[in-house]
């Protein structure tokens, strides 16, 4: 089972926090900051980074860092490596709910009923809404917020693969799902981001 494999590599510690470390960074990252952002060897990153290459958690490349590199080899592309975007899940014994979901969206669609399953997602975010704990609330649920020019963006989309499908119905109610969640905390609105969830928040003054 290749999910499998995936899940227990992130067992090791080191290779746990270099795959949390390049998923945040949201971009390329190299050997070097890799090894600086975790607090280990860079022989030792490698080795884990390829190891998560391996099982295809992360993606990889050759990028010029612009690093400092005197003698043979200087300003050679260095090896880079970024999150994979396949999702990975394991269930014992084997379950498929995203078949399940893109059926069901692929039904509401045919049905012409998108206002009400925003209206559903509306009611959902609502009832997962805790003052002051939206942040956490996303975070619990997959979406990796993070903050960029007073802007809280997603960097994950929990429902990437259906939305791929159904992108007009899929995102709608994500952004009433997430406007309930926010509340009166924030206010949610469509900002798509390549690679990211297609929702970004604004915080409100008063919160």
């Amino acid at each position: 089972m290749k999910d499998l494999d995936a899940v227990a590599a992130l067992h090791d510690p080191v290779r746990r926090a270099l795959y949390e470390f390049v998923a945040a960074s949201g971009r390329d990252v190299g050997r070097n900051e890799a090894a600086e952002g975790v607090g280990v060897s860079r022989t030792l990153a490698a080795f884990h980074l390829d190891k998560l290459a391996e099982v295809g958690l992360l993606e990889t490349g050759f990028a010029r860092l612009g690093e400092l590199r005197p003698g043979p080899g200087a300003g050679r592309p260095a090896k880079v490596y970024r999150r994979a975007r396949t999702s990975r899940s394991v269930t014992v014994p084997e379950r498929d709910y995203r078949e399940l979901a893109s059926l069901l969206a692929e039904v509401v669609h045919g049905l012409d009923a998108a206002d009400g399953a925003i209206a559903a997602a509306a009611r959902a975010g609502k009832r997962l809404h805790e003052p002051g704990g939206w942040l956490a609330t996303l975070r619990e649920r997959g979406y990796e917020p993070y903050e960029q020019d007073q802007v809280v963006r997603l960097r994950n989309c929990p429902f990437q693969q259906v939305a791929d499908e159904q992108p007009l119905l899929v995102c709608a109610m994500n952004l009433a799902l997430c406007q309930g969640v926010a509340g009166d905390d924030a206010t949610a609105e469509l900002d798509p981001k390549p690679g990211e969830c297609c929702v970004s928040f604004s915080k409100n003054n008063s919160h």
